[in-house]
């Protein structure tokens, strides 16, 4: 009986209010980040141009010992060159653990 009694009209008419209220909301903030994203930018339209920056040059001389130690790191870097792991994961049970007994009462 709800359905015979309900104004289909009225009922259709605030579907339509509110799902225009939606877009509008929608548009309305696109609009207010666009004018955010300009603001920041601060409205200037200038190419963008990569800068690649210069190699630094040192004029300081390196020693024999600092090449040493840099080529073994990267040598033991790229040979693998540490712990070897089994891949065999060990899970113990304790069955005495009572931990549980706290949080449920009736356990």
């Amino acid at each position: 009986m709800i359905l015979l009694s309900t104004d289909w009209g009225q009922a259709w008419a605030m579907a339509g209010i509110s799902v225009s209220v939606v877009f509008i909301i929608l548009f309305i903030l696109v609009g207010v980040l666009l004018l955010f994203s300009l603001v920041a930018k601060g409205e200037t339209k200038k190419p963008a141009v990569a800068a690649v920056p210069a190699a630094p040059k040192s004029t300081k001389k390196v020693s024999k010992a600092d090449e040493a130690a840099v080529a073994m790191a990267v040598y033991l870097y790229l040979n693998g060159r540490h712990d070897e792991e089994s891949g065999m994961l060990t899970i113990n049970v304790n069955e005495h653990s009572l931990w549980h007994e706290e949080l449920n009462e009736r356990l």
